[in-house]
Parts: structure tokens; C-alpha cells; sequence
């Protein structure tokens, strides 16, 4: 937790008497998170039990490397996923692997394996051998943004996470909405420290970036205590055959269609680099967090990295649109979610 950060943030703060009986105890909110973990392990466990007999597939792993011969492997049908792959393989490619190419089609490393396919494994070194990469990693910042952003505030502060826009690099930022009752709020530079650290905090907790897809009925259960999602919720699903695709960075679960890197530890270097107040008709109080992030094994230098701070502090103008959340990078992609 940060407690300077929650400190500073108290001052000034207007909390409506609902939100103050919502939230008068820190195991009120820890309780709603729990919940929805709950809910998230059975639906997991009820799809793998609805496999039934467990049937095996092949799986052609194509090495990067042209001089090195592909490798052979059978697993198992609608629960075997490309991390298992990568486990199989080598130590040195689990580590590194942040996203993979199914018969040519972006994958989240956490989905499971429907039929006979060739995998290829993507680091964050290969961002020419597909343009999902960066966007996945990007998105997978956002994700994380969220549960930094939802551990970071005292519980008395009215707080809902609402969305991040689908990312666009030339943005220079990725982002979070959030809608805060903190009026006119303008964090220093030591609270943008403050979640920074939280931030890298969580990132090198090495944790798998867990997908599963949902019910809308059981989404709208999961998220009752958001309004915000719970009215997203219905227009996600209608666009994406009534499916909500979650994903779980240890107890924090959120909406997006993805793809994301595999684990949060691929991320290395972070800067939380402002935060702006922007409009909109949904609520007074939405703020837009922004940050610039690099993957691990990258590395800038303090004058170049400054650059892509100060531009990362610009207000980022992308605008999130539910029906842009069930699209994919590329065509392929609309074609695997309908496999």
C-alpha cells in the first residue's frame, strides 16, 4: 500500500453517505474482490470438468531460430494452453514468451489449445513478427494500471475503475478512466512516484496473466458493485456473442477482449506520468491515469527515457467505445474467437 500517497489523498474529501456505508470498512471492498475471485475459480473449474474425457492434440512448436528443427508435442484438447507449451520446451522460453502465434493467429499465452495447430512463441524483442504484440503489451499495462490504481486509495474514497481505450502507440501513453471523488485532484510528483513503485510492485510479482470468457449473466454478477461495468457490460456482450472475456492479475479481474503477455513480469521500467481530469456524461469526476512503460531487457537511457515521459504526461485523447473491445489487431483474430 502506499501510505503516503493515501494520506495526501484523504485531504479534501467529499464522500457521499452512500459510498460511506459502502465502503465504512476495509473488508466491505476486500469482500466484493473476494467474491468475484470466487466466482472466477468455479466458472474456471466447471469448464474444465465440462471438457469430460480428455482428448489429445498435436502441436507443432516452430522455433524462431530457422536452423533449429520444429518440435513435436501432444497435449491435451480445451486445456492444454501455449504456456504449458512453453513449459514442455525449455525453461528460457517460458521465462521470455510473452504472446503466441497459433497457426498464425495472436494467442493469449493462458488460452487453452482447441485442435492440431503450429505455435510460435513472440518475446518483446520481436515486435516485427506481429503487429498484436505491442498492443498487447499496452493493454496488459492498463490492466495492471487498474489494480494499482484500486489498491492505492483508502476504501473511503469513492473510487470505480470504468475503462481503458483500446491502445494506440502513437498515443504515447496507455490509460486508465477512473471515476474518483476527489474534485479537481492534481496528483504531485511524489504521489506520480508513489504509484509508479506500486506499480512496479505488482509487475515483478511475476504473475500469469490469467483469461477466461464468461456469461454475461455471470459478468454482470461479477461486477454488480461497478455500475460503470455493469452498463458496459450488456453492449460488450452483444457485440461478442454474449461472452465477456475477463482476465486475473492475482486478485484483481477485469474486462478486455486482449490478447496480453503472458505474465506481468515482462514489464520493466515504469512511470506513472500524470493524471488529467477529462470530461464526460457519465460522471463530474473521471480521471484519466497515464503511463509509459518498457519492456524487461529494454533499455533507454535517462535523456531518451525523459522524452517518452514528457510525452507520455500529454493528455492522451483516445476514447474508449464498447464495440471496438471485441475487436482483434487483425483479421485472423475475429476468426479464432469464433473457433
Amino acid at each position: 500500500m502506499i501510505q503516503g500517497f493515501k494520506t495526501v489523498c484523504r485531504a479534501g474529501l467529499r464522500v457521499h453517505a452512500q459510498v460511506q456505508a459502502r465502503y465504512s470498512s476495509t473488508s466491505v471492498k476486500a469482500e466484493w474482490q473476494k467474491r468475484r475471485n470466487v466466482i472466477f475459480d468455479n466458472e474456471k473449474e466447471r469448464l474444465k470438468a465440462e471438457v469430460g474425457r480428455i482428448e489429445k492434440i498435436g502441436v507443432k512448436y516452430l522455433p524462431t531460430d530457422n536452423e533449429d528443427p520444429p518440435v513435436e508435442l501432444a497435449m491435451n484438447r480445451d486445456l492444454s494452453t501455449p504456456d504449458d507449451c512453453a513449459q514442455h520446451i525449455s525453461e528460457g522460453i517460458h521465462k521470455t514468451a510473452a504472446l503466441a502465434l497459433v497457426d498464425g493467429v495472436p494467442w493469449d499465452m493462458h488460452k487453452p489449445l482447441t485442435k492440431d495447430c503450429e505455435i510460435k512463441f513472440l518475446t518483446m524483442l520481436m515486435p516485427k513478427d506481429s503487429p498484436a504484440l505491442n498492443p498487447a503489451f499496452w493493454r496488459t499495462c492498463s490492466l495492471i494500471m487498474g489494480a494499482m490504481i484500486d489498491s492505492a486509495f483508502k476504501d473511503d474514497i469513492q473510487l470505480y475503475l470504468h475503462s481503458f481505450p483500446r491502445p494506440n502507440l502513437k498515443s504515447g501513453s496507455f490509460t486508465y478512466d477512473v471515476v474518483l471523488d476527489l474534485p479537481d485532484w492534481l496528483p504531485t510528483a511524489a504521489q506520480l512516484r508513489a504509484m509508479s513503485a506500486q506499480f512496479v510492485k505488482i509487475a515483478t510479482r511475476n504473475l500469469p496473466v490469467e483469461r477466461l470468457q464468461v456469461s454475461e449473466e455471470l459478468a454482470l454478477d461479477m461486477f454488480q458493485d461497478n455500475p460503470f461495468k455493469s452498463k458496459q457490460i450488456p453492449d460488450i456482450a452483444k457485440s461478442n456473442e454474449g461472452r465477456i472475456t475477463l482476465y486475473r492479475i492475482g486478485e484483481h479481474i477485469d474486462i478486455s477482449k486482449g490478447p496480453m503477455v503472458g505474465n506481468t513480469g515482462i514489464l520493466g521500467r515504469v512511470t506513472i506520468a500524470s493524471v488529467h481530469k477529462i470530461e464526460s456524461e457519465e460522471s463530474d469526476h473521471m480521471y484519466r491515469f497515464q503511463g509509459v512503460a518498457l519492456p524487461k531487457g529494454i533499455l533507454l537511457n535517462h535523456f531518451a527515457y525523459g522524452i517518452l515521459e514528457d510525452r507520455a504526461k500529454k493528455l492522451n485523447q483516445n476514447v474508449w467505445i464498447p464495440s471496438r473491445i471485441h475487436e482483434e489487431i487483425e483479421e485472423k483474430s475475429t476468426v479464432a474467437a469464433n473457433n
